[in-house]
């Protein structure tokens, strides 16, 4: 191995091993292991710049979704709906849990993971502390909700996007294929709801006399749910027009509107609704992506997909890879990892004889790359530091003075992840034989 290929490569791990650590903020620590490769040789800046231009439609994606979450989000309607739990639970701390876990779902199929659980978060521990309630297993619930409905749509999760699009599935195509294995993991996870949150599941609570939050600006709002179902309409059918509209360019035209809307009605200016996006967040995939283009450019995702090629279309290649994938994904941030394994599984592909020199992969891999997305996706759900919206709830949790530990997490986040991992298994041994006849 060369030195480019060490210095790419130590780089890379440091970077994953400082984010798992929690040695200083994830953003940082990829931005500074961008700017290694960079001083280092290992990368030149043109380089760095075409590693982030080929990765442009997850980014522009989550950007045009993070600027139509904040103009709704002006709105009030967010806030509305989450009051709306306590109403409907009549009392009852099962349909209270069941209540999260359908609204996030509904959410989340249509809206990055870390974002709604940035919207819902800060709603749920002032809820739960009027009925006296512990606020940390409905955070935690939350998350873990937020991460497996992910799975439903191609946009509802970074993780899904970056697999989901090298593979070449359309919007529709991913629905078709994919969803129902999120569908599954959702199902799963509301029949864990007795075992793992007995103490809200059997809590019965007087409801408070609460002054209902309002909307602001009907018209704005009825606006922006305009674009936000035409931008459904077009998620699904975008690809299929004269001039494919592809899901990237749909949340950039969302967004465009969104913008125009908020600032004609006055609801928010736009420079306030630009400086509230997750900047870091965008930033952090950026440099990601810088540092995967270093593993690229020296050869070490080449060599890792030669090794990988020998097990690809063998019998145990899809559970080798879901469950090493989920342990991977407990210990480190999902989307890095996926987004490194990702061109590595299509290069294996190519290299046994699966993909075309385009990238394009046979039919009979949609198992292999199926089970990245459950693995990486499902996986991130164990522990505290798995996924980005994990993150995004323990520091709600942190603000809202219901601190989140390690192991406090652990108890929810293991036995969620065991039984999401069997249902996995099973959906994807029933994928493979539909796939082969």
């Amino acid at each position: 191995m060369s030195l480019d290929a060490l210095l790419a490569v130590a780089t890379f791990v440091a970077v994953l091993l400082a984010t798992a650590a929690g040695v200083t903020h994830l953003t940082a620590a990829a931005l500074l292991g961008a700017v290694l490769l960079l001083a280092t040789g290992v990368l030149t800046m043109p380089e760095a710049v075409q590693s982030v231009a080929l990765s442009q439609g997850t980014l522009t994606l989550l950007f045009g979704m993070m600027v139509l979450v904040r103009a709704l989000e002006a709105t009030g309607v967010f806030a509305v709906v989450a009051h709306r739990l306590l109403p409907l639970s009549r009392g009852k701390g099962s349909r209270l849990l069941i209540g999260v876990v359908m609204l996030t779902t509904v959410i989340c199929a249509w809206l990055p993971n870390a974002t709604t659980v940035l919207l819902i978060g800060p709603l749920l521990p002032p809820l739960a502390q009027e009925v006296k309630l512990d606020p940390r297993p409905l955070l935690i619930l939350l998350v873990l909700t937020a991460n497996s409905a992910g799975l439903l749509t191609l946009i509802g999760d970074p993780a899904t996007y970056i697999v989901g699009t090298g593979l070449g599935l359309s919007f529709g195509a991913y629905i078709r294929q994919i969803s129902s294995a999120g569908l599954l993991g959702v199902l799963v996870l509301l029949a864990t709801l007795p075992w793992l949150y007995p103490a809200i599941w059997k809590a019965r609570f007087t409801l408070p006399q609460q002054v209902p939050p309002r909307l602001h600006h009907r018209r704005a709002l009825g606006l922006l749910l305009t674009v936000v179902a035409v931008m459904l309409a077009l998620f699904l059918g975008g690809e299929l027009l004269p001039v494919p509209i592809t899901p990237d360019a749909v949340a950039l035209a969302g967004a465009a509107a969104s913008l125009v809307i908020v600032h004609q009605s006055g609801l928010i200016s736009v420079d306030r609704l630009l400086s509230q996006i997750d900047w870091s967040t965008l930033i952090y995939f950026m440099a990601v992506f810088v540092l995967i283009g270093g593993l690229q450019r020296t050869g070490v995702l080449a060599d890792v997909a030669e090794a990988l090629a020998s097990q690809v279309g063998t019998a145990g290649a899809v559970p080798l890879l879901l469950v090493s994938t989920a342990l991977l994904s407990a210990v480190v941030p999902n989307i890095p990892l996926v987004a490194a394994l990702t061109p590595i599984l299509i290069e294996a592909s190519r290299q046994a004889g699966l993909a075309g020199t385009d990238g394009t992969v046979a039919a009979g891999t949609l198992p292999l790359f199926a089970a990245l997305m459950l693995g990486g996706t499902l996986g991130g759900n164990a522990t505290l530091i798995g996924a980005s919206a994990n993150l995004v709830g323990a520091g709600i949790a942190r603000q809202q003075g219901s601190p989140l530990s390690f192991g406090y997490w652990l108890r929810f986040g293991v036995p969620t992840l065991v039984v999401q991992l069997g249902a996995a298994a099973l959906w994807l041994a029933a994928c493979a034989a539909f796939t082969n006849r």
